[in-house]
């Protein structure tokens, strides 16, 4: 296939991606009301290929927000509740003894842990020790998980939405930072609007409302992944985000002096490698066939917000990582 012919087939299928996310959105607003910005960066992270960390106070709808994009994707759904004896066999599976077909003989036969799925809701994630959220991380990464020296493949499309709750401590663990690190992004969910609120009233006390109708197969969302990579990126944003992330290394010298004050540890190279992947996804989703640099802007608090490590200086004076962020992209830009 010559490049102009990529290139026309490429336009038609940005063209067609975009009409298929303003469908999902409405399916998927049969059931959740508002929260378009979450559902914009949910979708962004899906279709280039990343895991989700939704943190919110009970009841606003984190996990029927889970359920509703996996039957809106027509994809396999698992819900791990992580509680502090949730042990790592209970996320990847065991072996267990089993008799042979043949009789006679006991053999050990894998049985799948329920991360064997295509989107897999880890709720409430920050209620598990280390040791169990570490389960988590081979298959977040290399999309596979390896027990008693085997490894097994999982299905493909693999997404990983996590919950987890900022105001109850008791109970509740700190999600290592190699943890955090495999989310792409860190989402915030707001409580709704007046109106938003007063429409969920009505909708959720009355009679059962529609399910979302399946738009998109697994086939369909590894394709559009695959496209989601051959969205051009002008040089300028490559060099913008690659700024951006370094300008949070108190160790390199192209950071800011005042950073050095309130930052212990910055962004490492996985945040470009995310901004630069959900710039190309959200400005396909968007209809656009070029990364753009207010793309990138979009995503700036939920990919670097949970990759800055604070100073006790930032924490006692009540410094924000959002408030380092927005001031740093400030100064990029003059």
């Amino acid at each position: 296939m010559s490049q102009k012919s990529q290139y026309v087939n490429d336009v038609e299928a940005v063209d067609k991606l975009h009409m298929t996310y303003q469908s999902l959105c409405q399916e998927i607003g049969k059931t959740i009301v508002g929260q378009h910005r979450v559902l914009d960066l949910v979708f962004t992270s899906l279709f280039a290929g990343g895991h989700v960390l939704l943190m919110g106070v009970p009841g606003l709808a984190k996990t029927l927000l889970v359920r509703s994009l996996s039957r809106a994707l027509d994809l396999s759904f698992n819900r791990i509740q992580f509680t502090p004896d949730l042990m790592p066999s209970d996320i990847t599976g065991t072996d267990i003894i089993q008799e042979s077909e043949t009789g006679g003989k006991r053999v050990f036969e894998f049985v799948r842990g329920p991360v064997f799925a295509n989107i897999v809701l880890a709720d409430e994630i920050n209620r598990a020790p280390a040791k169990t959220q570490s389960a988590m991380l081979e298959a977040m990464q290399e999309h596979r998980v390896s027990v008693m020296g085997r490894t097994f493949e999982l299905p493909q499309p693999f997404f990983v939405l996590a919950t987890q709750n900022p105001i109850e401590q008791e109970g509740t663990y700190l999600l290592p930072e190699a943890q955090l690190d495999r989310f792409m992004f860190l989402i915030e969910v707001e409580y709704p609007s007046f109106s938003e609120e007063l429409r969920i009233a009505r909708n959720t006390t009355g009679n059962e409302h529609e399910l979302p109708t399946p738009i998109l197969s697994g086939e369909d969302i590894l394709t559009y992944q695959r496209l989601i990579r051959r969205v051009p990126v002008p040089d300028h944003c490559y060099e913008y985000a690659v700024k951006l992330a370094r300008s949070t290394r108190p160790s390199l010298e192209e950071c800011p002096e005042w950073t050095r004050k309130y930052v212990s540890w910055g962004a490492g190279p996985r945040a470009v490698q995310y901004l630069i992947l959900g710039a190309r996804a959200r400005a396909a989703l968007h209809g656009s066939y070029s990364v753009r640099q207010e793309d990138i802007d979009a995503l700036v608090h939920p990919v670097l917000n949970h990759r800055i490590v604070l100073t006790f200086t930032a924490e006692s004076q009540g410094v924000k990582s959002t408030e380092i962020i927005e001031r740093l992209m400030e100064e990029l830009k003059r």
